[in-house]
């Protein structure tokens, strides 16, 4: 056990250690990593394009592989802030995803999650609204530690993985210089992920932790969203009778983003982070199953104060493989 949470510590560590309508050659990672410090982390990406899967992860409780829809909404209000009376604007990010978890192998599963995005705002001139295909994700999952069920006090699963985000979705250079320059289908951009999930288990009480980290590169507009951290902690209870499972979930969830760059240029108050508290439950019949999530923000820090999120609810409906 004490191998396990050294390995699960280190790779934490790690973790902590942007448009054309035709796809960009992905660049070479090695070129983009040695540029990755803690100084990019705590300094926004923050809603948009960036919420394709983020705090509110990649997996299911009730489900270890499946297929299903998940719908997003996000609520958040800006301002240019130039004077202490500018009004505050509405934004509303909706996402519908098709996403999956399909197993490999015994200890190889890939994620995978394809968007799309339908957004509107209020501006100054009147609303605007955009629509589209957003960016496919996908996330190769390892097992690098399983208990045997009946083997110890408690049951613990650990998983690292590998992914990359596609430039599928459209990103629009005109909406790069306003007050939330996320009002984007796609950042534009070939970016990666690493990440890690840890779920311990005592009988029916299990407590699931997710991290996961993208680096974030230049995209053919020379505009790059700044890297972005995702956590969460869920405590969930699992009631299991027949064919009939219920799964209540309580946590807390986090973002935090580094500052965007344009032409080689940080660009300021761009960079933000947002503490969430969320509750939801899962519930499912034989192969379906449903479940509802909230997030409401308990401190943030978006864009200089400039950009604040409001709320975040999902709703999915999955089909176990």
């Amino acid at each position: 056990m004490k191998k396990i949470l050294f390995l699960y510590f280190i790779f934490q560590q790690c973790v902590f250690a942007n448009s054309g309508e035709t796809l960009p050659k992905p660049p070479i990672f090695s070129k983009y990593y040695s540029a990755i410090s803690m100084d990019g982390i705590g300094k926004c990406d923050a809603c948009g394009c960036s919420a394709s899967g983020g705090s509110m992860g990649f997996a299911s409780m009730l489900n270890t592989n499946f297929v299903g829809i998940r719908y997003m909404n996000q609520k958040y209000k800006s301002t240019d802030g130039l004077y202490s009376n500018s009004p505050w604007y509405n934004e509303n990010f909706n996402s519908i995803q098709v996403w999956a978890r399909i197993p490999v192998t015994k200890k190889i599963q890939v994620s995978t999650l394809i968007p799309f995005h339908f957004n509107s705002r209020e501006t100054a001139t009147g609303n605007q609204e955009i629509s589209g295909i957003g960016d496919l994700t996908i996330l190769g999952m390892y097992q690098l530690y399983q208990t045997h069920k009946d083997s110890t006090f408690f049951a613990h699963t650990l998983q690292v993985g590998l992914g990359i985000k596609v430039p599928t979705g459209k990103y629009d250079d005109a909406n790069s210089g306003a007050v939330n320059p996320s009002f984007q289908l796609g950042t534009g951009s070939w970016d990666y992920l690493f990440a890690t999930e840890y779920t311990i288990r005592r009988k029916k009480f299990g407590l699931n932790s997710m991290l996961n980290y993208v680096f974030k590169t230049e995209n053919s507009k020379a505009y790059q969203f700044g890297n972005q951290f995702n956590y969460s902690e869920t405590l969930y209870y699992l009631y299991e009778k027949n064919a009939l499972s219920f799964a209540p979930q309580i946590g807390i969830a986090g973002e935090v983003y580094g500052s965007n760059y344009q032409h080689g240029q940080k660009l300021a108050k761009t960079s933000g982070d947002v503490f969430f508290g969320k509750v939801g439950f899962e519930i499912g019949r034989n192969k379906l199953s449903a479940g509802v999530n909230a997030m409401l923000p308990i401190n943030q820090n978006l864009a200089g104060n400039r950009v604040e999120s409001k709320y975040r609810l999902s709703f999915n409906v999955n089909y176990s493989l």
